[in-house]
């Protein structure tokens, strides 16, 4: 057990106490919080408060049925019944004839009290029970749930006309999750009580991977890791290195938003030059008036895999943010093992013929670009029906989630220095493909952002760069088993 879970066992001793009412808990993945919240907490209240009525929810159904079992397997363990004498679980698995106790995965009761333990899965039945402890853990499972804002409604309104209507009248509670979005729920629960002094107010448990700096509840120095025996500084700097500093702010420091603004940061660019050619750093200006000095290197000379992206939006179409049209963009990249080099881009406003005209002018310009990623939607699909006898390799591509998702899932390959852009002096059109990735989601245009992040994606899923963050917001996995973890009720005993 670390300093952080007898910080949270004292607030969590706080909310059954009474001293207060609503409490969230914000720490990072395989950080113990599904432990101590999701596993003894609900066991600590039944001991407790035996006649208590608690509602669990996680993200899926099965996952909630998990954390049932283990509750259910700390209630029947010997150590239990030393702290807890007077709570007791029926031993069988159903309903008997007399009437005794239910028990299975999604409920069990407390014979002779009438308390009772009900899990389910977000979205799912929650009705016929009241609680006086609402607890929520994990409700996000992805990063695909996260970057959606259908689902993050979704989850609003279940939220809002189900979850909270269960509670009983001085009920309390406890929300507990990874941070995602600076949208997911934690973020509209505290907006909500910054501007609406009647709404919900919240005793708030941030705790950062890397302290930020000291505060009540966390006594730390800036970058002292939270769990050292477990996740040191370096193993944490080669999660950040592997994940990208977008995954990190918001999966590990709970700060979903980087301090320092869009996905792709200006100083992450590398350059390339031709061959036998030497040239100087590249000097960008930043917005706070910073200078910073962007490497250059030599193009390679021979590469692993070539190919074009097209983002097909057409003249006339307006962007979503109501600006300027979108342009049709096509781009020339090259993969020499890890690195990525943009080659070239073409771009304008055309209409479908015109822009049948410059993909045939481009595959002539680039022969060795085999592959032609074109995406699936909008008039993608005509142009390669149109183009499909003329033009050897056009691939339709389904785009995966909204485009700030898919900017955010190859970030952690542009921060590494793995893609290079072409040196202005020979690309003046750089510079605007800088300021649309700098300025990206609020910037006018985003077609030469989703035009790269479509060829990265491909090369990030077939070169093995690519991460499976779901597993990172498991609040399962990389726990030790409960009957070793190191917890312990005795850090709730007085």
């Amino acid at each position: 057990m670390n300093w952080h879970h007898r910080v949270l066992c004292r607030k969590l001793d706080n909310l059954v106490s009474g001293r207060i009412k609503r409490l969230m808990v914000c720490m990072p993945p395989r950080h113990g919080k599904s432990e101590v919240v999701s596993r003894r907490f609900p066991a600590y209240i039944l001991g407790r408060q035996p006649s208590a009525q608690i509602i669990a929810c996680s993200y899926s159904a099965d996952l909630a049925s998990r954390m049932n079992r283990d509750v259910q397997r700390i209630m029947d363990s010997p150590e239990y019944a030393r702290i807890f004498p007077e709570t007791r679980l029926n031993a069988a698995n159903v309903r008997t004839a007399a009437g005794g106790a239910l028990r299975n995965s999604d409920i069990f009761e407390i014979p002779n009290h009438g308390g009772v333990y009900r899990s389910a899965g977000v979205g799912g039945g929650v009705t016929g029970m009241g609680a006086t402890y609402a607890i929520l853990d994990d409700p996000i499972k992805n990063r695909e749930e996260a970057d959606s804002a259908t689902y993050r409604d979704k989850l609003w309104e279940w939220y809002c006309s189900t979850f909270l209507t269960r509670l009983e009248k001085g009920g309390c509670v406890l929300l507990v999750m990874t941070r995602w979005h600076e949208d997911d729920i934690a973020g509209r629960l505290l907006k909500l009580a910054a501007t609406d002094p009647a709404a919900d107010q919240w005793d708030v448990v941030r705790f950062p991977a890397e302290a930020e700096g000291a505060s009540v509840d966390d006594p730390r120095q800036p970058g002292d890791p939270l769990w050292p025996n477990k996740y040191d500084s370096e193993a944490l700097a080669r999660i950040q290195a592997g994940i990208g500093s977008y995954q990190w702010a918001s999966l590990y420091q709970q700060r979903p938003a980087p301090a320092s603004g869009g996905i792709w940061k200006t100083r992450w660019w590398r350059f390339w030059c031709e061959r036998g050619e030497v040239r100087p750093p590249v000097r960008i200006r930043l917005d706070d008036g910073e200078t910073v000095e962007c490497p250059v290197r030599q193009i390679p000379d021979v590469f692993d895999d070539e190919i074009q992206s097209w983002d097909m939006t057409f003249k006339g179409l307006e962007t979503s943010k109501g600006g300027k049209p979108d342009y049709v963009v096509g781009g020339s990249l090259a993969r020499s093992g890890a690195d990525c080099y943009l080659r070239d881009v073409t771009r304008g406003q055309w209409e479908f013929f015109e822009t049948i005209q410059q993909l045939v002018r481009f595959s002539e310009a680039w022969p060795e670009t085999r592959a032609k990623l074109v995406e699936d939607k909008a008039n993608g699909p005509a142009i390669i029906s149109t183009l499909s006898h003329k033009i050897p390799g056009l691939i339709a591509v389904e785009p995966d989630g909204d485009k700030a998702a898919r900017a955010r899932a190859v970030a952690h390959m542009i921060e590494a220095g793995n893609v290079y852009l072409p040196h202005p002096d020979l690309a003046p059109w750089v510079w605007g493909f800088i300021h649309e990735c700098s300025t990206f989601p609020s910037g006018e245009n985003d077609d030469q952002v989703d035009m790269l992040s479509q060829a990265l994606r491909r090369w990030s899923t077939s070169t093995g760069a690519s991460y499976d963050l779901s597993a990172l917001n498991d609040p399962v996995a990389g726990l030790l088993p409960a009957a070793s973890s190191g917890f312990s009720f005795g850090a709730w005993r007085r």
